[in-house]
């Protein structure tokens, strides 16, 4: 994969201001702040301990719990955003090919510093939300196929976590299937790369594989608890 080692090569250094910049900003956590603003506690004190939206809607309230969605919502926005910009004098046949790879890899380690954030100690959130704006950052298809496989799960489970691993499971298979049909030409109208390279498609594949492990990683206790049958749904009132 010549092109993916040349990439790396060529941009060694925006790929470290990318990953650095993504993964600080990830690092900082909406909900820890929000829960001891409004409660004086930490959230990964409370209800499942995860420092994220839906334990804080549960364990906190709806304003606390919009307001922890937006904080992890913009960290994929600015992460990407900023990865954007650093390629923004990269110029050439492969200038777009080279933007959605250091997007996509800025987009990754924006996860990662929202799970594992330097600030807390390393214990984050599951990054779900912040995989949903990565997904909207990179290609905006992605986040709509995942929103509408959330869908049919929350509506047949109720259950956020069992949707969310389910996007988890499903998102390296998204992100191959529309890359593949770009490759083939066949939705270039809606496509915000017309032309990808292989080398890309495995790329883009990998880096959803990896974020949809780390999400599903995440998720073991959530695992544990469907698996015995304890865990709760979104219309569960909290204690």
């Amino acid at each position: 994969m010549q092109e993916i080692i040349n990439f790396f090569s060529q941009f060694w250094l925006q790929c470290i201001i990318a990953a650095v910049i993504a993964y600080l900003i990830s690092s900082v956590n909406t909900s820890i702040i929000v829960t001891r603003i409004v409660m004086h506690k930490d959230i990964r004190t409370m209800g499942s301990g995860n420092a994220g939206f839906t334990n804080v809607l549960r364990s906190v309230g709806k304003v606390p719990a919009i307001i922890t969605f937006v904080g992890d919502f913009l960290k994929g926005v600015i992460s990407v955003s900023g990865a954007y910009l650093l390629m923004m004098g990269v110029t050439g046949d492969k200038a777009d090919l080279y933007r959605s790879y250091l997007a996509f890899f800025a987009g990754l380690f924006c996860v990662v510093g929202h799970s594992f954030p330097i600030y807390y100690k390393f214990k984050g959130g599951k990054g779900v939300v912040t995989t949903a704006s990565v997904m909207l950052m990179t290609d905006w298809r992605i986040l709509v196929l995942e929103l509408a496989i959330f869908f049919i799960c929350f509506v047949l489970t109720k259950t956020i976590s069992k949707c969310s691993i389910t996007n988890a499971v499903c998102y390296p298979l998204t992100v191959l299937g529309l890359k593949l049909l770009d490759y083939y030409h066949i939705c270039d109208v809606i496509s915000p790369l017309k032309n990808p390279t292989v080398p890309y498609i495995v790329f883009t594949t990998a880096v959803g594989l990896v974020t949809g492990v780390l999400i599903i990683i995440r998720h073991k206790d959530n695992i544990k608890r469907i698996l015995n049958g304890t865990e709760k749904k979104i219309t569960d009132k909290k204690k």
